[in-house]
């Protein structure tokens, strides 16, 4: 995923830009970037031919409007999937937010995105543009269409909000409905639940009020505040499974009444904290303390259940509700952490209190790789055979109550669930660039009649943590790469043997839906490097008609293009006998140098004239080259600059001669017109025909069409020379080198 920020221009196939907007407290944000028009985006890949299409049903014209798809997302850069291609396997996707918005070339405006209490944290925008066609284009033979992405945030914050003090009823009031009531509360560490009651409510009019109750805060895509509505003065209540350790929650209160009338609530926050079990770890006893004896009163030491409810674990009970492992944090490289546990890798598992591991993700930097959790259930620790280990992953806060019918979630978020049993021993979950925050384990033994038939049977599970740049680093088929943008960093795949339309892709490169054979990769390279062998035939028509000079040039670019080709691909099929990129240069400058020589021949110069011209030249083209490799200009301007000197000498050859230039009829059927129509050909598949699919093919008819064509355009030799004789050049000069000197002593 290609980024960006403020104020960059994305080129047409740039495939994302993305920007880091930070918040820290309860506001309403708002968030704008230049559009025409937006609609939303549907949960398949986006920006495709369903989704971007122009809101009057009619497509316009390119370059007059495009399609640009943008993600958010809270926490964590939105995973996304444009191409439609497969994730790795045990990889757990959660869509973002998305819309579509049409650019127009003519109209600029601005769309913005209201979200009202936002979570507090990083938010993440990835913009991306639909699917290039495909087609390779020369620079400087299509328009460029630079689109420029900006995005601003703008916060409205609520200043001296009030706090709930947890287990003390307070009362508050409700201006009117316009102006909700916004408190919040801290939840204290270790909670296992929470409950949210609200009583007295009465008007200024001294009438039956009806408020509406709104906890915790939006995260797009999908939102998980809780909804409360309360009619008449009686009590409403609302209970909350794991709230979010050690967070301010926020609550707002909105009044449902008349508009003038205010309204006053008596609202009371209480929380069931449960108590650790002790380990044999001296670092989690020390950390268990702290934690202890850092809690706020009334909030882990006085919190007591609602009335009607059922007495809880909490923490003043003897027994512990859960049992935590000791875990370290092991930084090895960028996005790359190691969890290690003190104990050992083997976690005890029981059925009567969750085993929990803490995960931390919360540094800031964490959020660009991905987290892999493994576990491996030992069978012969487990002594019931139906006995199934259940664990569930999830950030900000852990799942305490695992059964066999929960779905793994918290009180403002979805988790991830995994399960071992003797049956399927191992399991894995990957979370693709997982929010910042504090993660969780949980493990729980769970019996299929229920925690009496487990009794005091107990498994044992070892776990596997870690933090990894790129799941499996990519693989065989890709590479991974480390990305900066504005200070934020994060890692991508790039997959070998891929284009916009063949070869590997998929997030860690092993989605192989398009992806090439051996025997494919093989034959792309034998037709791309065997076809410049076709210059054979002209190098042998040079050296017959003695154009040394010009068949050297043919070698040299014969040379190095079936090398480079060999170089250049994708594959496993590669051969590089030397650097890259100084493949790429000499064979782009044997190419054009190639042209300029074959162009000045045709001219039939003076010796003297034409061998300047070859030596300036290609001094000139390969300034040009290594100044832009890529310019149309670099291969257009020799070209036409030579058949200008062509033309100019072919003029001043026939009003010399007084007839037509070159005179023979069958110099211009045979040969001048065969290669000139082969010359126009090659230049129009390598100009307009070559996309990436047809690359191998077109680009090899190319190499065929271009050195044919050399072969019929060098001009014949001249007539007072023979070829293959220098031999008899040599002789001819030792005899008259001999006769000079008998010449002179005998004048002596």
């Amino acid at each position: 995923m290609c980024s960006g920020g403020l104020n960059r221009q994305t080129p047409c196939m740039s495939p994302s830009t993305s920007l880091r907007a930070h918040r820290s407290s309860p506001s309403t944000a708002g968030m704008g970037t230049p559009s025409s028009s937006t609609s939303t985006c549907p949960r398949t890949p986006c920006c495709s031919a369903g989704c971007c299409r122009h809101p009057g049903g009619k497509a316009p014209s390119a370059p007059a409007w495009r399609s640009l798809c943008m993600h958010f997302r809270h926490g964590a850069p939105p995973v996304i999937n444009p191409l439609g291609t497969r994730f790795p396997a045990n990889a757990t996707v959660r869509p973002s937010y998305n819309i579509s918005i049409t650019l127009s070339s003519a109209v600029q405006n601005t769309t913005f995105v209201n979200v009202s209490t936002p979570a507090a944290g990083d938010w993440f925008i990835a913009a991306h543009l639909p699917q290039a066609a495909g087609r390779i284009e020369v620079k400087g033979f299509s328009t460029p269409c630079p689109y420029m992405f900006q995005a601003d945030m703008f916060v409205l914050r609520l200043t001296d909000m009030p706090v709930l003090e947890p287990g003390v009823p307070m009362l508050h009031t409700v201006v009117s409905p316009a102006k909700p009531l916004h408190v919040k509360v801290l939840v204290p560490k270790h909670a296992a639940g929470m409950r949210f009651q609200l009583s007295s409510c009465v008007t200024s009019e001294q009438r039956a009020c009806t408020v509406r109750v709104l906890l915790g805060s939006i995260t797009l895509p999908q939102s998980f505040q809780r909804s409360l509505t309360c009619t008449g003065s009686i009590n409403c209540s609302l209970a909350l499974e794991s709230p979010p350790w050690e967070k301010w929650l926020q609550i707002m209160v909105e009044s449902l009444g008349t508009a003038n009338a205010s309204v006053s609530v008596e609202m009371l926050a209480s929380f069931t904290v449960c108590r650790p079990g002790s380990t044999s770890s001296f670092l989690n006893f020390i950390s268990l303390n702290q934690s202890q004896a850092g809690a706020r009163p009334g909030a882990a030491g006085s919190s007591a259940p609602a009335p009607g409810e059922a007495p809880r674990n909490t923490s003043g009970q003897r027994s512990s509700c859960l049992q935590s492992q000791p875990v370290v944090r092991e930084d090895l490289d960028v996005v790359s952490v190691r969890y290690r546990l003190l104990n050992g890798p083997s976690v005890p598992v029981s059925s009567l209190a969750p085993t929990l591991l803490l995960l931390n993700l919360n540094t800031g930097m964490d959020s660009g790789g991905a987290l892999v959790v493994s576990l491996l259930l030992n069978k012969t620790s487990v002594s019931l055979a139906n006995a199934t280990v259940a664990a569930c992953v999830s950030a900000a806060s852990p799942v305490l109550s695992l059964n066999a019918t929960r779905n793994c979630s918290t009180a403002f978020s979805q988790g991830y669930p995994l399960s071992v049993s003797t049956s399927s021993a191992e399991a894995m979950l990957i979370v693709l660039y997982p929010q910042t925050d504090d993660w969780f384990l949980s493990l729980q033994l769970l019996c299929p009649k229920g925690q009496g038939e487990c009794g005091g049977a107990e498994g044992k599970v070892t776990v596997f943590a870690y933090l990894t740049p790129c799941f499996n680093d990519c693989g065989p088929y890709g590479q991974c790469s480390l990305l900066r943008r504005h200070g934020y960093l994060y890692a991508g795949c790039s997959c070998k043997a891929a284009s916009l339309s063949t070869g590997w892709g998929g997030w860690s490169c092993t989605d192989d839906t398009k992806a090439q054979t051996v025997g494919t990769q093989n034959l792309a390279t034998l037709l791309l490097t065997l076809s410049n062998l076709m210059f054979l035939p002209a190098i042998a028509v040079a050296v017959y008609r003695f154009y040394l000079v010009e068949a050297s040039v043919y070698t040299y670019t014969m040379f190095f293009s079936t090398f480079y080709h060999a170089c250049d691909q994708p594959g496993v099929a590669v051969m590089c006998i030397m650097d890259y990129d100084t493949l790429q240069y000499c064979d782009f400058l044997g190419s054009v140098v190639s042209i300029w020589v074959t162009i000045l021949c045709m001219a039939r110069l003076k010796k003297i004239l034409k061998y300047v011209l070859f030596i300036l030249g290609t001094l000139l083209i390969a300034m040009s080259l290594q100044l832009d490799r890529r310019g149309v200009w670099n291969m257009m301007g020799p070209c036409l600059f030579a058949l200008l000197i062509m033309v100019t000498a072919w003029v001043h050859h026939g009003a010399k001669r007084r007839h037509c230039y070159p005179s023979s009829w069958k110099r211009w059927v045979f040969y001048l017109l065969p290669g000139i129509t082969l010359a126009f050909i090659a230049i129009s598949v390598y100009a307009f025909m070559e996309t990436n699919e047809n690359y191998y093919y077109t680009h090899s008819i190319w190499h065929v069409l271009v050195a044919c064509s050399v072969a019929f355009l060098l001009p014949p030799r001249d007539k007072h020379k023979k070829p293959w004789a220098w031999s008899q050049k040599l002789t001819c000069r030792y005899q008259i080198c001999q006769n000079d000197r008998e010449e002179l002593y005998a004048v002596t």
